[in-house]
């Protein structure tokens, strides 16, 4: 029995080398995750690692739960869940997940580590946030459920995540074990809604690395007997694939023990070790149950049938332009308070505060300077303002939240202005500490989110989304 296909490594372009990757696809590994690179590198990659297997069918992932553009430079980046959960429609949702899995299939990429099923309902959570459709678990339902049948339409594996549910944490599991201290009553009625209502459409469900007592004091879920083994695979009646999140993540310690542990406890994959190389030595001296090895490779075998099913669409199809994000962003945007209305010959003074990734604002106000509005950055005082809130999850950044000096500048701002308008670009509650006129809520940095932000201003677009989550 091949040991080695129970491990799926990662592959970050331009940190991992290709050597490596194809030894591992020498050695037998189950499949690979992909972060990064281009449209042209993921496809060359994706070839590659399927020449150099001795299997005859391996799985490779991604991360693309916002579309390609979260992670390609060269593809669109999708709205978001919390976007979507906004404009309450199936049908975006849907469609999101159709366009995602065409895209991904035509580069190789055959299982979509999504969607996000965890609740919106901790304002300090650093790394669920807009990855979530929204606080209330039937909304949640109803759009993961749209968004995995397009995933499945467009013929790629889907995975719910992260079971048993991260969102009432505040702790990011990329640094540290996070802890969901919510009574066991209340994680069934509240966190497990939508992964119990969904479980007949999973390909797989990853188990997330947070300590959840009212199961197990002592184990993490995604090494624990009792979530795995007993809630999920005997109460819930689960009978199909079950992978960890990341190994590679913080939250566990010891990553052999980890893993080791993981697979006892009934994960059939182990994702993304920090050390392959070293993880595959390690399992290959244990004495593992050969009854639970047979499972997870027929497991694997299901899963490659599945995502045989549908063939993939050329890439040049695939990735045709939309107006997909644009609707979306129509129906999506919210606004809470007083609008700022701008016309031609107006003058609006605005800052960025939380923009740490460099994201580009240019398509906001190119928006308003097309249409004969004067933008500039604030100089002390003015009669329309915004404050552009950019900050958004980020693994292992620890926080999503403004820092004191962000929100003293951006408050500042806002006094010595008489008409103001705060624009939240992605986490939404980032606007809680921000006393002001109104707050537009786009949930997404997205050039046309950002676009449509601008004809709300210009009095072009109303604003029809409904706020997803408590502020």
């Amino acid at each position: 029995m091949n040991i080695n296909r129970l491990v799926h490594p990662g592959f970050w372009f331009g940190k991992t080398h290709q050597e490596d990757a194809l030894q591992l696809a020498r050695m037998g590994v189950g499949g690979f995750c992909l972060y990064g690179g281009t449209r042209t590198e993921v496809a060359r990659l994706t070839h590659a690692l399927r020449a150099a297997s001795p299997h005859k069918r391996i799985l490779i992932s991604a991360d693309y739960e916002d579309g390609l553009g979260r992670w390609l430079p060269d593809a669109e980046l999708l709205p978001s869940n919390m976007a979507l959960g906004a404009a309450n429609d199936e049908t975006l949702a849907y469609e999101k997940g159709l366009i995602t899995a065409r895209q991904a299939k035509s580069l190789g990429v055959d299982w979509v580590f999504a969607p996000v099923a965890d609740l919106a309902n901790h304002p300090d959570n650093p790394i669920v946030n807009t990855r979530s459709f929204g606080a209330d678990p039937e909304q949640v339902t109803r759009l993961a459920g749209a968004f995995m049948d397009g995933l499945s339409e467009g013929g790629v594996l889907n995975s719910l995540k992260h079971f048993p549910g991260h969102g009432n944490t505040a702790t990011d599991s990329h640094l540290a074990l996070s802890v969901l201290l919510s009574t066991k009553q209340h994680i069934l009625t509240h966190e497990l809604i939508p992964f119990k209502k969904l479980l007949s459409k999973a390909d797989c469900v990853m188990v997330g690395h947070l300590l959840v007592p009212a199961w197990d004091e002592q184990y993490p879920a995604s090494m624990s007997k009792e979530i795995i083994g007993n809630l999920l695979q005997k109460e819930m009646s689960f009978p199909g694939c079950i992978c960890t999140d990341a190994l590679c993540m913080k939250a566990l310690g010891n990553e052999k023990q980890a893993a080791l542990a993981a697979f006892l406890a009934g994960a059939h994959i182990l994702l993304v070790p920090e050390k392959p190389f070293e993880l595959l030595e390690f399992l290959n001296q244990q004495t593992l149950p050969a009854d639970q090895i047979t499972h997870a490779l027929q497991i694997q075998n299901l899963l490659c049938a599945r995502a045989d099913e549908v063939p993939s669409l050329p890439e040049e199809e695939a990735f045709a332009s939309t107006d997909f994000a644009a609707r979306t962003a129509c129906k999506a945007l919210t606004l809470l308070g007083t609008p700022l209305w701008v016309k031609p010959g107006d003058t609006l003074y605005y800052v960025s505060v939380g923009n740490d990734e460099h994201l580009s604002e240019n398509p906001f106000l190119q928006t308003l300077c097309q249409k004969g509005v004067r933008v500039r950055p604030f100089e002390g005082t003015a009669e329309k303002a915004v404050v552009l809130c950019w900050r958004r999850y980020q693994a292992a950044k620890g926080k999503i939240g403004l820092d004191e000096a962000e929100l003293s500048f951006a408050r500042a701002v806002l006094q010595h202005s008489k008409q103001n308008l705060v624009i939240s670009l992605s986490n939404p509650w980032i606007t809680q500490h921000l006393p002001c006129n109104g707050k537009l809520f786009t949930f997404s940095p997205a050039p046309v989110f950002q676009q449509a932000a601008a004809e709300v201003l210009l009095g072009n677009l109303t604003p029809k989304g409904k706020m997803p989550v408590l502020l």
